[in-house]
């Protein structure tokens, strides 16, 4: 054999080696890049819906959007305050001349509490009530003596002219005829506008 071919059949031999190994080894960087293109099936991709403006064309929402459940809630509406007891202050009295066993005169002095027992103002009827009063009894409210027409205190203007505010509390001036040396019960009753009744007696006798 001639030594010419077997020297080129060597050279020919080695260069295919070497383009085959750079061809496995190309061929192996090139298959984990493969993969990247392609989403993974185990992350599931955004949900995305269609809600309608208001204005008759839509837009696209994320799912959290979508779903009210996972929505930030509103905080809850703040209570409004609103008078649950009514007061008669001790400053209410019967009044009268000193030289006369008659009172002519009722100051009274009503305070409204929220909840929490602060004295405020608010709308509403008031409706005076005068009772004899019927000692050592367990109905000591007698007959009744007197009624007033009802005070109207839901316009703001007739309500303010009746409170006192360094009293925190409503004064009102009442015509009476009664005697000096006896006791009665006064009964107020406050009508709210939500149709609630508060109720409160006191107990009077004059200079007292």
């Amino acid at each position: 054999m001639d030594p010419r071919f077997t020297i080129c059949d060597l050279r020919f031999s080695r260069a295919c080696v070497r383009r085959v190994g750079c061809f496995v080894i190309g061929l192996s960087c090139a298959l984990p890049l493969t993969g990247c293109d392609q989403p993974q099936a185990d992350v599931p991709a955004p949900t995305v819906q269609r809600a309608d403006s208001g204005d008759g064309q839509q837009k696209v929402v994320d799912g959290a959007a979508a779903n009210p459940q996972s929505a930030i809630r509103d905080p809850p509406a703040v209570t409004t305050f609103s008078p649950t007891k009514i007061g008669i202050l001790p400053l209410t009295d019967l009044l009268g001349p000193a030289e006369s066993n008659q009172v002519t005169r009722l100051s009274v002095f009503v305070a409204l509490l929220d909840a929490f027992g602060s004295q405020m103002k608010a709308p509403g009827v008031l409706r005076f009530e005068f009772y004899e009063y019927v000692p050592r009894s367990a109905q000591p409210k007698g007959p009744r003596l007197a009624i007033w027409p009802d005070i109207d205190l839901t316009r703001p203007a007739d309500n303010n002219r009746c409170w006192q505010d360094y009293l925190r509390a409503y004064e009102f001036e009442l015509d009476i005829q009664a005697g000096r040396d006896k006791t009665y019960i006064l009964e107020v009753t406050w009508m709210t506008p939500d149709s609630r009744r508060l109720l409160s007696q006191h107990i009077l006798k004059a200079g007292q």
